[in-house]
């Protein structure tokens, strides 16, 4: 072991000299310059930040009304609106059950005009918690879920149609 600490310090350069005069003079200046209170400084920052953050959330709670939808309106409406969203859903998974490469486009469009009625129903909730509860907005509301119902509903028939097609081919080549 010592002849392998012997050999480290053989091998390696080490300066073992005295440093230049008034080194620690100047290294004792360079000390004295750079008197910053870090520590004071990062607690005033942070206690800042919190405060603006605090504030902040206070104000954006203040000034944030609650939407109403269709299932704020009545019980009736509710019952309405679970309907239609089970509804739209499982006709959703049975179209993504149906995914293809021959129905991918399809798809695709229906569900591009699925986004855009989704689009039109969110300009109806703002209308109905700006206006309250008209007969006319909560009607467009329906009209809208039954839109999605139909746009899903036809998909699904080019779908059927599409996979006939396929299946007449397939027969015809055996």
């Amino acid at each position: 072991m010592e002849d392998k600490l012997n050999q480290f310090f053989s091998e390696n350069n080490f300066d073992f000299q005295e440093p230049h005069s008034g080194h620690l003079d100047r290294f004792e200046r360079a000390l004295n310059a750079q008197k910053i209170p870090r520590k004071t400084s990062w607690k005033w920052m942070s206690v800042a930040a919190s405060i603006v953050l605090l504030v902040g959330f206070c104000l954006g709670v203040g000034h944030q009304k609650r939407q109403l939808d269709l299932a704020d309106v009545s019980p009736k409406m509710e019952e309405v609106q679970t309907y239609f969203v089970s509804t739209i859903y499982q006709e959703l998974k049975t179209l993504e059950e149906n995914r293809s490469l021959d129905t991918e486009k399809i798809i695709e469009n229906a569900l591009e005009e699925l986004e855009e009625l989704e689009d039109v129903y969110a300009t109806f909730v703002v209308e109905l918690t700006k206006n309250g509860k008209q007969t006319r907005v909560i009607s467009a509301m329906i009209k809208n879920y039954q839109q999605r119902l139909l746009v899903l509903e036809n998909t699904l028939k080019q779908i059927e149609n599409v996979k006939k097609i396929n299946l007449e081919k397939n027969e015809t080549y055996l």
